[in-house]
């Protein structure tokens, strides 16, 4: 049988590629970006796309959940085929399949249209997002490797509020009289960007022995996501009938079946598509611990921050978008002195991160519950530039950490398994915190509401915080 850990062939070893220019790691930043802003863009549009295609509140919730339930399902098998054909040719093929899917979005004549295109979308950002950890993982080492890792943290962070605050912009731009469209276009002239830069500039690499697909285990996740996902995300908007129950009762015994098979698989000298020897990596565990509850508050977070911002206190699409401007210019900050300060501190980096984003949420609270509804974005200001310095601080060395003892003929599995596990989180977050916020905006008011949203959030940070703790001491 052969040893979980092992797969290169004795005697076919691939050739040593090429070293990662700067010019290459900014073009896979570049690539990154485009389906991290476009999971987020969406949220400040939102109002304005029902108004043109009569989508309701059902639709609307597929427009921004299928996009992401599509990118959660498929990201780990989008890492296992840049193994297989090469990580730049399939980064190529899904920047050009994001841009023709963005375009069809922009285009969409309804709400069902654009639903579909949406999920095609989120298709091809799985397709891509996956080569750019494992192009990083494959060509860089030592310090060169943890700087890129933080500089693809910040990217992450700094997309999500940009997001918000380029679909703010362009939607009250109206440019050439596109509307909410070109929240779309726009991504087609980037992606094009994206792929001239990457012929010059970014190395081939992949697998010196490629794993085979692992239909039964690809089969089961996709399974497993959907039913916790799209009941999650769908249930409050048609009124949780029978059929959302049913997916959330399956959902752990599916995951637990995914389990299984994988375990089943691994130990029979299989591929299987998450081997859990993977997750005997010590970094890795514990890292995507504290993953889960940080990127489900930080989904969360986002959401239910545009529609208070937008609803609650009458904020037009830019003063919205300019409110969480502070948090990106503090998160990119954070984001250039984090890997200096986790070649000293270690693991402790994370830590304080953390806690100063559960400070700066609560600042927020403060202002919220001091002067509602009359706030603007000078008042959020404080607490917004806090929280977005811990984030950046968090989520740079978070990704360092749990990428950096993963192998570098493993590195597209083990990038697809920690970029599942943001994109579903995030997904969760929009999900459990969406429906909270909402349902009680209802009743309590915008303001309660958006308190306790954020009061939950502050306990998912302290849980991370603690978990933290489990981090290794060190990170190379």
């Amino acid at each position: 049988m052969r040893s979980p850990g092992r797969h290169a062939a004795p005697g076919r070893q691939a050739a040593e590629p090429s070293a990662l220019s700067p010019l290459g790691l900014l073009t896979l930043l570049l690539g990154a970006a485009l389906p991290m802003i476009d999971f987020f863009i969406v949220n400040v549009a939102l109002p304005t796309i029902d108004r043109d295609l009569h989508a309701g509140p059902a639709l609307l919730e597929m427009v921004a959940a299928g996009y992401g339930v599509a990118y959660a399902v498929l990201l780990v098998l989008g890492g296992r085929l840049g193994d297989m054909v090469g990580r730049r040719r399939l980064f190529l093929i899904g920047t050009a399949l994001f841009a023709l899917t963005s375009l069809a979005c922009g285009l969409a004549p309804d709400a069902w249209t654009l639903v579909g295109a949406r999920v095609a979308q989120g298709a091809a950002s799985a397709l891509m997002l996956p080569q750019v950890l494992a192009t990083i993982q494959a060509t860089t080492t030592g310090s060169r490797r943890g700087r890129a890792l933080g500089l693809y943290g910040a990217t992450g962070g700094i997309s999500a509020v940009l997001g918000q605050l380029l679909g703010g912009w362009l939607v009250a731009a109206n440019v050439a009289g596109t509307g909410w469209r070109s929240i779309f276009l726009v991504n087609v002239p980037v992606a094009l960007a994206a792929i001239l830069l990457s012929l010059r500039s970014v190395p081939e690499t992949r697998s010196a022995n490629p794993a085979r697909i692992d239909t039964r285990g690809t089969l089961l996740l996709g399974a497993t996501l959907l039913a916790l996902l799209v009941p999650l995300m769908e249930g409050r908007a048609v009124g949780w009938p029978l059929w959302t129950w049913l997916m959330l009762a399956a959902s752990p015994f599916l995951g637990a079946a995914f389990w299984l098979v994988e375990r089943s698989g691994e130990r029979s000298g299989g591929d299987p598509l998450l081997p859990p020897s993977l997750l005997g990596n010590h970094g890795m565990r514990s890292g995507l611990r504290v993953a889960l509850p940080f990127f489900t508050g930080f989904g969360g977070f986002m959401f239910v921050m545009a529609v208070a911002l937008q609803q609650g206190l009458a904020l037009g699409p830019v003063a919205a978008g300019t409110a969480l401007a502070p948090m990106a210019v503090a998160f990119f900050a954070a984001s250039l002195v984090a890997p200096r300060l986790v070649t000293r501190y270690g693991r402790h980096v994370v830590s304080v991160g953390l806690t100063v984003q559960g400070l700066g949420l609560l600042v927020v609270v403060a202002t919220a519950l001091a002067g509602w509804p009359h706030i603007g974005p000078l008042a959020l200001t404080p607490g917004m530039a806090v929280l977005g310095f811990g984030q950046g601080m968090a989520m740079s060395t978070l990704f360092r950490i749990v990428l950096s003892e993963v192998p570098a003929e493993r590195a597209g599995v083990g990038s697809g398994v920690m970029v599942t596990t943001q994109q579903s989180s995030l997904a969760l977050g929009v999900a459990t915190l969406g429906t909270l916020f909402l349902s009680l905006a209802s009743s309590a008011g915008m303001r309660d509401a958006l308190v306790t949203a954020l009061l939950v959030q502050v306990a998912l940070v302290a849980a991370a915080v603690g978990l933290s703790l489990r981090l290794p001491r060190t990170v190379r």
